[in-house]
């Protein structure tokens, strides 16, 4: 049998890589803050489970390195090792750079910077100890492209990719890989609005941003995602590490998501105009 962590699995993106994990026959923790979400994910996540393997579950919150520990330590085999983990918790927000408070900055990378070094390091110390495994982190394509208002989402994303290239160095020769992923507009808790298939005014147009930019016209799902990190945490992958694979329907290709008319109806076009300029 094998063992996993899902930090974040509860919902979105770490639902569908815990789906695919499970589905492999790989005993799977999912963590995160809500205890009534993460035991409603693990009753629909029995259901797709094979071959004896498991679905635990553990209330934690990223940013707590010590809560982190106690999730692996849950998630490691009857042995303390742990064959894969996935750092996927993680939030969003954004401004513009003219107005943003520095605590933005802060509480995203608590969670996303941090969450997904404790995560690292603590798999990567049950790894060591029993033979080796693999990690893989769920960044973002805004850590690659430009897009107005998403600098503290950009930079966490950008600096967990710095994280993961230093740590598939550092942690390969004790058989470790580390690698990760770049979603694109997946339909997930957190990008709702915009992907709701039947949003309207703004949220319309934002949507329809996003799928301009992909030559393969069509939001992603959790699953799109999950069945890559299930890939990269399998044998079949045992020579990748250190890289970082889009999975986007191109948007990759293009240029970033522009959350510019969500702003201006917000905030209306004078006061955009003083942070960004007027538009083009």
């Amino acid at each position: 049998m094998k063992y996993a962590l899902v930090t974040g699995g509860a919902t979105g993106i770490g639902y569908g890589c815990a789906e695919s994990l499970l589905a492999d026959g790989v005993t799977t923790t999912i963590c995160g803050r809500r205890a009534d979400k993460l035991d409603a994910a693990a009753a629909e996540l029995r259901k797709v489970a094979t071959g004896g393997a498991e679905v635990r579950t553990f209330v934690c919150d990223v940013a707590d390195e010590d809560q982190v520990a106690a999730a692996v330590a849950l998630a490691a085999g009857p042995d303390g090792g742990l064959d894969a983990a996935v750092a996927n918790a993680g939030t969003g927000a954004g401004g513009a750079i003219l107005e943003l408070d520095a605590d933005v900055f802060r509480k995203l990378f608590e969670t996303n910077v941090y969450g997904a070094f404790h995560t690292i390091k603590h798999a990567g110390l049950a790894m060591r100890d029993h033979g080796g495994g693999a990690i893989v982190a769920i960044s973002s394509i805004s850590a690659i492209l430009s897009g107005r208002f998403r600098s503290p989402y950009a930079a966490s994303k950008a600096a967990l990719e710095a994280i993961v290239k230093v740590s598939a160095d550092e942690l390969g020769p004790f058989g470790i890989r580390v690698n990760a992923v770049r979603p694109g507009g997946v339909r997930s808790e957190i990008m709702a609005p915009i992907t709701d298939p039947n949003a309207t005014g703004m949220m319309k147009e934002m949507q329809e941003e996003y799928l301009r930019n992909m030559p393969i016209r069509r939001l992603g799902e959790p699953n799109d995602v999950g069945d890559l990190v299930a890939f990269l945490c399998s044998d079949k992958a045992t020579w990748l590490t250190g890289q970082c694979f889009g999975i986007d329907g191109g948007h990759s290709l293009r240029r970033g998501p522009n959350q510019e008319v969500s702003f201006r109806a917000r905030l209306g076009d004078e006061a955009i105009d003083r942070l960004i300029g007027p538009k083009w």
